[in-house]
């Protein structure tokens, strides 16, 4: 179970509570995105998300700050998200040195695709810091044994083509690459890109070894009219959700 939140939204503070609700709801590893100004990938409710979060003054460095102290309040392992804009003007070698200080056990660079990854591993692998691409429904063999070759965490298969968001139903398009996946390589398999019940979940964590949550508690975050409230609800979401994965084991 692997549920995302965007940083420093509403505030950083809020962001640890936030991840603290969801850990206790059961999550296994949770993903922390950092908020971009040009987040292409990403639907509306991240989109805001990333908006509030530049305007509260949230920067890498607050991020990765925010990072350990999840780590230190959890104990469970954490995955930065970004798009490569922010990483570059951080300093590549900088970030991985000091995400690993921080606790964290792996990056996604959402806009950097395999075959642009070479100058990136080095420092990564030497900080111990593991690397995660995504796949997507359009992916060919080629692209997938590409991003196998390069990725030390997990493969990320994006479920759907488009941007992150909550869907009515899980879509059957990302199934192919999946099966590829699976014959290619033993390396865990995470699903995301609009999960949002525990259904979807159920289905989802019947496949893949892991299961992304993301649009649909950015916006219970973004709907809560408190941050009392906004943390009950994830728990309370996360519980649903771990549940549901926990059917879909034992079935």
């Amino acid at each position: 179970m692997i549920p995302y939140l965007t940083a420093g939204d509403p505030g950083l503070s809020e962001t640890v509570d936030f991840a603290e609700a969801l850990v206790e709801g059961g999550s296994d590893l949770l993903e922390i995105g950092v908020p971009f100004s040009d987040p292409l990938a990403d639907g509306p409710v991240i989109q805001r998300a990333s908006e509030r979060a530049l305007l509260a003054g949230t920067r890498l460095g607050d991020v990765l700050e925010c990072a350990a102290r999840i780590r230190d309040r959890t104990g469970v392992p954490l995955v930065i998200m970004t798009y490569l804009n922010p990483v570059l003007r951080f300093g590549w070698d900088r970030f991985t040195r000091e995400a690993r200080a921080a606790g964290v056990i792996g990056t996604i660079l959402t806009d950097v695709p395999p075959e642009e990854s070479a100058s990136f591993l080095p420092a990564a692998e030497t900080e111990g810091l593991g690397t995660v691409f995504l796949v997507a429904p359009t992916s060919d063999a080629d692209r997938i044994r590409r991003v196998i070759e390069v990725t030390t965490g997990f493969v990320y298969c994006v479920s759907r083509l488009g941007v992150t968001g909550e869907r009515e139903g899980l879509s059957d398009s990302f199934r192919p690459v999946l099966e590829q996946v699976r014959s290619m390589s033993d390396i865990p398999v995470g699903l995301g890109f609009g999960i949002s019940t525990p259904d979807q979940a159920r289905e989802a964590g019947a496949l893949a070894d892991g299961v992304i949550v993301g649009s649909a508690l950015v916006a219970l975050v973004e709907r809560a009219r408190t941050i009392r409230r906004a943390a009950g609800e994830l728990r309370e979401t996360a519980r649903a959700l771990r549940h549901a994965l926990e059917a879909a084991r034992s079935a």
